[in-house]
């Protein structure tokens, strides 16, 4: 089956290219059929190739396949090469299986656009751009996926261009997710002048050869990358772009913020984990950058009233707690977390989206209420994606996942108890902005009429969302309960077992303390916006408290501050700058090009003698030439 590994990229690619070449002239039908059918196809592909990977692991650890030598020069080489092992394995399931089951839900939610064929050729190149990150077995082709996943995410959130919100959207996405990725460019040439590859097996079987821990040199590379994860990953000082993201259709949010992009700075560490080993600096500022980010977010999302934005700074948060437990060395936790944040996260995004669809595209959340008898399947779904975003024990696949981050940020390396004390602080304000959503939403009165119910197109992935949004978390029990660790045993095979502090206190007593602190969490947002309401309006009438609301409502004000730091100066300098040398120099070509036309324009004037006159002219002119010469 591994000969056939070239098929899972292909798939959707071959779906965009039909899609954006003869789109318009296909029914919407066989449009879906293209569109579901190629990421469908690629999923399927997936799960054989997995289950083959699972039952007969390969000697090396890895299939590999060589399509084509893509550049090479005097001391450069660069290959078409497409490599799965573990880690990518994992990543190339929730890419094609989440992504799916996205384009199903999409067939059904954007039947009425105008623009269906270049949506589903915009989302089939955003599948074929994440799988080529994750399936590469060199930092050029996985740069070439970065870049692409960039410029999907441009066309995509920017979708319903008409609105010039939405292109502000999509530029402010573009333009800061631009700064890491320089960053990371600048790493690779690093790379490439220490250890003269930019092969990635071929890198981490020489980095600790060729850097003495803690270098100054591995460092920078590491500081470097690190900024590239940042911007995809929309953490700390880079995630101002996620929150406007939210323009985009709801599947566009499901699939950048579940399945594709904003892991891409998660895989990009844990693919590269020997760099970051050797540079504790590095793995510090991973760490706190995490800790902060998740910490950030959740403090905006307490008081967000766009139910997608709320999901979005959610995801944020999330994403920091992957950060989190890859700075302190716990490979496998990360990846456990992006695992079942996957399947809650595309379940709630694509729960909002119906939501916002049946009442007449609302995304006030205080516009809403009353939905949970209303709109009853969307409502239970719904709760199991919020019970695993809220880390309820024992119920839900976000527990098992964030209790083992939340232990590694103690225990692991690297931790320390103010990274976990930041990390179950996260995880109170996690619980309580879900229980608020969950409360707000579907309790009390409703505020506007349901217009159209989802039909099965939508509703049936959002079953399967659910499903794996209790369950999948089973696959990895904490251990001293009992002794089941599928998912540490198959990431492990790549990633390094997570070293622990001596003299630890027993895991359990933490993980009663994260199962308290969650269940707490839900009963103070009950308290708040169910059992007394009353405390929430005399909060609003104090002007302190709602300054502070305000401010965390703007997501800190980093948008206000780097538009006063970055934005204004820029413009500033262009206004004064606007008439420099090289404007003038254009300006002069620009109008030399006028001149020239109005010139020639004066032969067309529309009369034949002036035309037969100056054909005449030509050929004497040819002529005369010719008998000079």
């Amino acid at each position: 089956m591994h000969q056939y590994l070239f098929l899972i990229p292909a798939l959707p690619l071959a779906g965009f290219l039909l899609l954006s070449l003869g789109g318009r002239h296909l029914s919407r039908k066989i449009i879906a059929w293209i569109g579901v059918g190629s990421v469908s196809a690629a999923a399927i592909f997936t799960i054989i190739l997995g289950l083959q990977f699972l039952q007969a692991p390969p000697p090396e650890g890895s299939y590999t396949q060589t399509l084509w030598q893509w550049m090479s020069t005097e001391n450069f080489s660069c290959a078409i090469n497409l490599r799965v092992d573990a880690l990518s394995l994992v990543f190339l399931f929730i890419i094609t299986f989440v992504g799916a089951l996205i384009h199903i839900y999409s067939s059904a939610f954007m039947r009425h656009d105008r623009d269906y064929a270049r949506f589903f050729a915009s989302m089939n190149l955003f599948v074929c751009a994440m799988l080529l990150l994750v399936l590469a077995d060199n930092l050029v082709l996985m740069y070439l996926g970065w870049e692409g996943v960039g410029l999907c995410s441009y066309l995509l959130i920017g979708f319903w261009y008409e609105t010039p919100a939405n292109c502000h959207a999509a530029n402010k996405a573009f333009y800061v997710t631009r700064i890491g990725d320089t960053a990371m460019a600048i790493g690779l040439f690093l790379l490439f002048k220490e250890l003269g590859t930019l092969n990635i097996p071929e890198i981490l079987q020489q980095a600790p050869q060729h850097f003495t821990a803690a270098s100054p040199n591995i460092t920078l590379i590491a500081l470097l990358l690190l900024a590239g994860g940042m911007g995809k990953s929309a953490q700390l000082p880079l995630q101002t772009w996620l929150p406007d993201a939210m323009a985009g259709p709801s599947p566009v949010s499901a699939l950048i913020h579940a399945a594709t992009m904003v892991t891409a700075g998660v895989y990009l560490i844990a693919r590269m984990h020997v760099v970051f080993q050797l540079s504790p600096v590095a793995m510090d500022v991973t760490a706190i950058v995490g800790a902060l980010t998740l910490f950030i977010a959740g403090c905006s999302a307490l008081v967000q009233t766009d139910i997608k934005r709320i999901l979005a700074y959610s995801t944020i948060s999330q994403i920091g707690y992957m950060f989190l437990a890859l700075g302190v060395g716990a490979w496998s936790a990360a990846i456990f977390h992006f695992f079942t944040h996957a399947f809650f996260k595309a379940l709630l995004f694509l729960a909002a989206g119906a939501i916002i669809e049946s009442l007449h595209h609302e995304h006030d959340i205080f516009k809403m209420g009353g939905l949970r008898k209303k709109m009853p399947l969307v409502f239970w779904t719904f709760l199991a994606g919020a019970a695993a975003l809220a880390a309820l024990p024992l119920i839900s696949a976000g527990f098992f996942s964030k209790d083992q981050i939340l232990w590694y940020a103690w225990s692991a390396g690297n931790g320390s108890p103010m990274l976990w004390f930041v990390a179950l602080a996260g995880a109170f304000i996690t619980a309580f902005y879900t229980t608020r959503l969950m409360i707000v939403v579907f309790w009390g009165e409703m505020k506007t009429h349901i217009g159209e119910y989802p039909g099965r197109a939508m509703t049936i992935p959002l079953v399967i969302l659910a499903i794996l949004s209790v369950i999948a978390g089973f696959i990895e029990w904490p251990h001293n309960m009992v002794h089941l660790t599928l998912f540490s045993d198959l990431v492990q095979k790549v990633l390094p077992a997570t070293m622990l502090q001596d003299d630890l206190p027993e895991e359990i007593v933490f993980q009663i303390i994260a199962a308290a602190t969650a269940l707490f969490g839900v009963y103070t947002g009950y308290v708040f916006y169910q059992g007394n309401k009353a405390l929430i309006e005399e909060w609003k009438q104090s002007s302190a408290l709602m300054q502070i609301r305000n401010f965390l409502f703007k997501g800190w004000a980093f948008d206000q501050l780097y538009d006063a730091l970055f934005v204004r100066p820029f413009k500033f300098l262009t206004r004064i700058n606007k008439s420099d040398l090289f404007d003038k120099l254009y300006n002069g070509i620009a109008l030399v090009s006028r001149r020239l036309n109005q010139l020639f324009s004066i032969s067309q004037n529309g009369s034949l003698r002036w035309y037969i006159v100056g054909v005449l002219i030509g050929i004497i002119f040819i002529l005369t030439l010719q008998l000079m010469l």
